[in-house]
């Protein structure tokens, strides 16, 4: 293995998760030469592929699919706040963590959804439909979240969704 394909390799194992745009931006290859080595990489099975949301992310081959959606999700500020939100004051209902992190229910449920599709967070309704939120595997959940950052283009996104929600809020009636 040459010294180019190894160095991506050793980034990738680094950042577990990481998908292609930032891996060209903390890399200082072009992208053709990433794409030819990381080719080379999943075919010697040394890399995994996978596509979450539209983004290819890239993974060492000791990560289960639950692990590679937890950490390609974890990688969204927002939704990293969700996960650490429920750490800290499960079981709790939606309402509860969007008033603590600042966010509309809207942009909640949409984190929510893709949290409870890749079963990270459980929903369970009671007998009058209130929802309570739960993370199906807390230890193993907080494992992951403790090895990825958000990216600084995520965070805009993340922060840019918030401003926009800020925006179309209702105003507050002053007395």
């Amino acid at each position: 293995m040459n010294d180019t394909r190894r160095q991506i390799r050793a980034h990738v194992q680094t950042n577990a998760g990481i998908h292609f745009n930032e891996l060209v931006r903390e890399s200082e290859f072009a992208p053709g030469q990433i794409q030819y080595h990381v080719r080379r990489l999943i075919e010697a099975d040394s890399l995994v592929r996978a596509e979450f949301y539209g983004r290819t992310h890239y993974y060492p081959p000791a990560y289960d699919q639950w692990e590679q959606a937890a950490l390609a999700l974890f990688r969204r500020e927002t939704t990293r706040e969700i996960v650490v939100e429920l750490i800290e004051t499960e079981p709790t209902d939606p309402e509860s963590i969007a008033e603590a992190l600042g966010i509309a229910r809207s942009t909640l449920e949409y984190h929510l959804d893709r949290l409870v599709e890749h079963e990270i967070v459980t929903k369970r309704y009671d007998e009058r439909n209130r929802v309570t939120l739960r993370l199906a595997n807390p230890e193993r959940t907080g494992e992951l979240l403790s090895t990825v950052e958000p990216t600084v283009p995520d965070r805009l996104l993340d922060r840019f969704t918030r401003l926009v929600d800020q925006l179309l809020e209702p105003p507050v009636d002053s007395p």
